[in-house]
């Protein structure tokens, strides 16, 4: 077996989904569409905790903040199964396999983040109606800036090295004209 021939097997068994049952079908896995869960949940409780500071009375801010944590913690679990069964069709000891894993311990980081984050809420963090206390902010906002930079690592594995996308040869079928020249 060639070089070429090597690199051409791996890059087909990164496209390929482990069990198609639990990470998609072919041409469409279901990590990218779980990520979108954790990642809007995440951000709008950021929101809601700066809007807590700027509120008379932001009780129902701080509590919907952390409802969204959760929301998000439960999401983002959800998407680190789906995420692993993706990682483990990329050959080990290329660099989309260390990217997936930097990428996948990332996201652990975010999540262990939130969910810690979460238990400090349940420690009286929004009790009384307060607005969110500056530490557990300045966590939300960090765990957040690191999500994105986990976010650029998924658009690489996705967009740079194809992984869980459908062969050019497959997507060379919507660019076929459809219209019959005369």
């Amino acid at each position: 077996m060639t070089v070429d021939d090597a690199r051409d097997s791996a890059l087909r068994q990164a496209k390929e989904p482990v069990s198609g049952a639990m990470a998609g079908p072919y041409g469409h896995p279901f990590h990218p569409i779980l990520v979108t869960v954790p990642i809007g949940a995440w951000v709008c409780s950021l929101v809601f905790d700066i809007a807590s500071k700027t509120v008379d009375r932001p009780g129902f801010l701080t509590h919907g903040s952390a409802w969204l944590i959760a929301i998000g913690v439960l999401g983002a679990l959800a998407a680190a199964a789906v995420g692993f069964l993706d990682l483990l069709a990329i050959p080990t000891g290329t660099p989309a396999f260390r990217t997936g894993l930097v990428h996948m311990t990332l996201n652990l980081a975010v999540t262990a983040a939130y969910a810690a984050g979460f238990a400090w809420r349940q420690g009286g963090g929004y009790a009384g109606g307060r607005s969110v206390g500056d530490g557990q902010l300045a966590l939300s906002a960090a765990a957040l800036a690191l999500l994105g930079v986990s976010g650029y690592l998924g658009g690489k594995l996705a967009y740079r090295y194809g992984v869980r996308v459908a062969a050019e040869s497959v997507q060379a079928e919507g660019y076929r004209s459809t219209r019959t020249t005369s």
